[in-house]
Formats: structure tokens, sequence, C-alpha cells
């Protein structure tokens, strides 16, 4: 398999890269190392640094190469700036990624994987589970970004095979410490706490205290970010196998509070950890847990990493890392 990947200097997608280059597929990354980092490109992968809207260095990689899909994560990410710049969100996001479709399209390469995010769902319609049928209410710039680009898809579906896989909360590093999260501005829970551990912080600010859960804090389910790895491999060669296109869910359908995963990141660093209340913020919504059933029938997938410990200590022992400048 030879896969063109955008965002392959990023959190995500060079967890993405570094499975696919174990399992000997051919990798081509884009990146415009802007929110990127290129210690984090596998050394079996080839590069080419530019934008995604980059027509011309884009075309000449498509025309020299017969790449069988396209996995697309490049990306702006971050909620709260969204809703101050909504307009840089929507033209990177959306616009310059439909644009890449296009381009891409032209050269025969229609397969596309498409990086999405469980924000699309909003509060999630008060239901308990989200399953992919659900109502998409989108509460912030970001999540509407992904979903215009997700209408694109769906709106050419005779034009693309794709899978869209919304992402419920990534966290955690590679087992082999190849990858992990590099930010100048973490906004990420156990990203956060994880830097507490390592001592680059002194406390987290918890967004909101009157929710309508167990202990008033905002709950999300957490997928460890090299099981989200695996589920692309295993997407990929669905996709090449079938005609028709998905929309997946990625996530545990587990349910953790801010103060659950406080508390475990607790046990894991003697009560370290301290933390003080502060006013939700805009865009923010109240729970988010995944419905997994269909993408358990749909792939050959088992979750290897299925534990919030497992999960915080690798992107603390990540942050070690970071911290002691082995990069």
């Amino acid at each position: 398999m030879k896969v063109l990947l955008t965002g392959g200097a990023g959190y995500i997608g060079s967890h993405v890269a570094n499975n696919l280059v174990d399992a000997g597929h051919k990798v081509h990354i884009i990146d415009n190392l802007i929110t990127g980092n290129k210690v984090l490109i596998p050394k079996g992968a080839d590069f080419t640094n530019c934008n995604i809207d980059d027509s011309k260095k884009i075309e000449s990689l498509l025309t020299n190469n017969q790449f069988d899909i396209l996995m697309h994560f490049a990306g702006f990410i971050q909620v709260e700036e969204s809703v101050n710049f909504p307009e840089k969100y929507l033209d990177n996001n959306t616009t310059k990624a439909i644009k890449l479709f296009k381009l891409c399209k032209k050269n025969n390469l229609t397969k596309i994987i498409f990086s999405s995010t469980a924000s699309v769902y909003g509060s999630g319609n008060n239901t308990n589970l989200i399953s992919e049928e659900n109502l998409l209410n989108p509460q912030n710039p970001y999540a509407f970004s992904k979903m215009k680009t997700e209408e694109f898809l769906k709106e050419n579906e005779d034009s693309y095979k794709f899978i869209i896989l919304r992402y419920f909360n990534v966290a955690g590093a590679d087992k082999l410490l190849r990858a992990g999260q590099i930010s100048k501005r973490s906004t990420h829970l156990i990203k956060i706490l994880s830097e507490i551990a390592v001592g680059k912080r002194n406390f987290i600010e918890v967004y909101g205290n009157d929710y309508n859960t167990h202990d008033g804090t905002a709950i999300r389910d957490y997928i460890h970010v090299s099981d989200l790895a695996d589920i692309h491999i295993e997407i990929a060669k669905y996709l090449l196998m079938h005609s028709n296109s998905q929309i997946l869910n990625c996530g545990y359908g587990k349910g953790y509070s801010v103060l659950d995963v406080i508390n475990e990141a607790n046990k894991i660093c003697n009560n370290s950890i301290k933390y003080k209340f502060t006013k939700r913020r805009k865009g923010d919504v109240e729970k988010l847990i995944s419905n997994t059933n269909k993408i358990q029938k749909l792939i050959n997938w088992e979750p290897k990493y299925d534990d919030l410990n497992t999960i915080i200590k690798s992107s603390i022992m990540w942050e070690r890392k970071l911290n002691d400048k082995i990069l």
C-alpha cells in the first residue's frame, strides 16, 4: 500500500505513519511544520514540506507516484482558537481540504481517509452513547469546519470512496516513545497533566464544575493514540477491498470526567496534581461518549491500550522524554 499522508509531523499523523512504515507500507508525508515537528516523521517515510493547498508541489507528487490512499490529518484543532478566529478554521480545515481532494481526484486518487472529530455531534443530543446516526450539532467553529468537509465528501460520494473517522478524545503516546504530543500551547487534558507531572506546570484549570454529571465536570471518551493508529491501518485495508464509503466513531465507549482523569493521574503522581475550577469555556460540551458497535463489526480491530491508567502513564513517559531533551 502506498499512502499520501498529510499532517504526518503532527500528533496523530505521526503515529499512523510509524505504524504504516512498521507494516512495510510506503508513506509520503506532506506537512508545513507550522504546528508539526520534523522529529516525529518516521525515518522510513518520504517527506515534502508544503501546505495542503500548494497545488504545484502536490500535483507533482501525484503525477510521479501511484498512491492508493490519501490520509488527511492536516488541520487546525484548537477549539478556543477557533472561537476567536472562525474564518481561519473554515479556510484551512474545509476550503483547503476540499481543494486538496479535488486535486487528488483530478489525478485519479479517489480513496480518502478523513480525520474528523466527535465534536461534530455537539452535546450528543442528550443520548448516553453517540452513534454515527446521531444528528450533528457542532458547538464551535473547529467542529463546524470538520462537519462542512464531511458534507463535501458525502455530497460527492460518486466521485470519492472515503472513510470519515470521528475521533473522540485521543491521548497517550507510542510505547517506543517515537512519537507523542509536542505543543507550544497545550490544551488537551492528559497532555497538561503530564506537563504538571514533570514540573513544567504548577496546576491545571478545570473549566466548569456545574455540568449535569456525577461530579459536575465534563465527560469524555479517551482513546489511546496507538489504538487509533491501528484503526487507520485496518480501515485502509477495508477501503482498498470495498467500494462503499463509511462514517465511523473511534473511541472505547467509556466516559471519564475531568476529575476522574485528574484522580487517576494523582494515583500515578502521588497526589502531586493540583487544580482549580474556573468558568466553562465557550464551545465546550457536557458529555461525549462513543457507540463503537459499527467499527467493531466492520474491521478486525481489538484495542490494546483500553485503560485510563495506561494512557496517562504513556503520556507522562513521553513528556519526560521531551523534558530530558532526548529528542
